[in-house]
């Protein structure tokens, strides 16, 4: 039976977003922490949620001080920087979080600026929420270029500036004389409104900031003293605390903006269960902070070994790796998926992106590497020498 829907013009033929899902024995696609919670954090965890679902005939609280507070304990620990729970806002996944930000700053006639390569759901919480999406160039080396950013501000009076530090699928991270510079070149640059020009919102997605190496700091030190009140900095539970089932996300800024995003939000939109566990979990920290370092170990380790194969391998603060150039980086892919390891496909031409797994996945993918470079004639179509195309064969969806 034939439809015909109202959909929105600018929606006709688009895809829903989302990595590709296959059963295979190494998942280095998605940058997941691999480890699950430990049997300590799953007891807190269910109890915790049992004594919420005792009062799940009522509305949970809608403004979640305690998680709030929790969250702020949380960055203290993490980053030395001690913030009122009032200056923290939460929601289902950072992807929630962005989505209010642009609802609140964002919309009809307005910009929001970024630089690519960077994560590929921006353009997408723009589009929702009708928000004229820019982006410009990262320099050669994929850091960001401050001359670059600071003419584009001056251009274009975005409303929001979005900057992933470390970014992905870089690996990149955002010094804090860098972030200034963006910081002090977005103030009266915003949209002109009613009283004249606003300052530009510049949001740090910090999503992976756990992961950074030793002396990289936080964009969250910018917000000790209030100097930057036009400057908030986003984190989530799902990769670090390896959480990413929970969909818990939060942001750290002053009181004001916060005081916006409450106002665009569904009402009751963290469950009471999201509320209770994302507790619980907070309360192993220590126990999180321990495996950060291994998986930061094996990070610097997978960096080391792909130059040694003649590969180029950027310096990453993040929990995975971008890697090429390869001549045919699709045709490595779907080698390297016919040996069971399923790796990213994006960032700059010829490069691909690796998370970064359990010892036994890596070793995997090590292996399966070093094979697909020695057996994939990659000047022909990409299948592995001796094995027919079923072995790698994929659906364009899966890809």
């Amino acid at each position: 039976m034939s439809v015909s829907l109202p959909v929105r013009p600018d929606l006709v033929g688009q895809s829903p977003y989302g990595a590709p899902e296959l059963d295979v024995p190494a998942r280095l696609n998605v940058n997941e922490n691999p480890y699950p919670p430990s049997p300590a954090v799953v007891r807190s965890v269910t109890d915790a949620v049992a004594r919420a679902a005792t009062g799940l005939n009522r509305y949970p609280d809608r403004d979640f001080p305690v998680l709030r507070a929790a969250l702020a304990d949380y960055l203290a620990a993490e980053s030395a920087v001690r913030l009122p729970w009032e200056n923290i806002w939460a929601a289902n996944g950072s992807n929630e979080v962005m989505l209010h930000v642009l609802q609140a700053f964002g919309g009809p006639g307005r910009t929001c600026l970024s630089f690519t390569p960077t994560y590929s759901m921006y353009p997408e919480y723009a589009r929702d929420t009708l928000t004229t999406y820019v982006t410009g160039p990262r320099r050669e080396d994929l850091a960001l270029d401050t001359g670059v950013v600071t003419a584009a501000i001056a251009r274009h009076r975005p409303a929001v500036v979005l900057l992933a530090s470390p970014n992905n699928p870089t690996g990149t991270a955002l010094g804090l004389e860098d972030l200034t510079t963006v910081l002090d070149a977005a103030r009266g640059s915003g949209p002109v409104g009613a009283d004249g020009p606003t300052d530009a919102l510049v949001v740090v997605d910090e999503a992976y900031g756990e992961f950074r190496r030793p002396g990289t700091p936080s964009a969250l030190e910018l917000l000790r003293d209030d100097a930057y009140p036009h400057l908030a900095v986003a984190r989530t539970m799902s990769k670090a605390f390896g959480m990413a089932g929970l969909r818990l996300g939060y942001l750290a800024a002053c009181r004001a903006v916060v005081d916006v995003l409450r106002v665009v939000r569904l009402p009751y939109h963290l469950s009471a269960l999201t509320q209770a566990a994302a507790c619980a979990a907070l309360g192993h920290r220590e126990e999180l902070m321990a495996q950060v370092a291994s998986l930061r170990d094996e990070r610097d380790a997978t960096v080391t070994w792909l130059r040694a194969q003649g590969l180029t391998a950027y310096d990453s603060d993040a929990n995975f790796v971008l890697f090429g150039h390869l001549p045919d980086r699709h045709a490595v892919f779907r080698a390297l998926l016919g040996r069971g390891v399923l790796v990213r496909e994006v960032g700059p031409e010829g490069c691909l992106r690796v998370s970064v797994g359990t010892p036994e996945e890596m070793a995997l993918f090590r292996d399966a590497l070093v094979g697909v470079l020695g057996d994939v004639d990659l000047s022909h179509d990409g299948a592995p020498r001796g094995a027919g195309r079923d072995a790698t064969a994929t659906t364009q969806e899966q890809l």
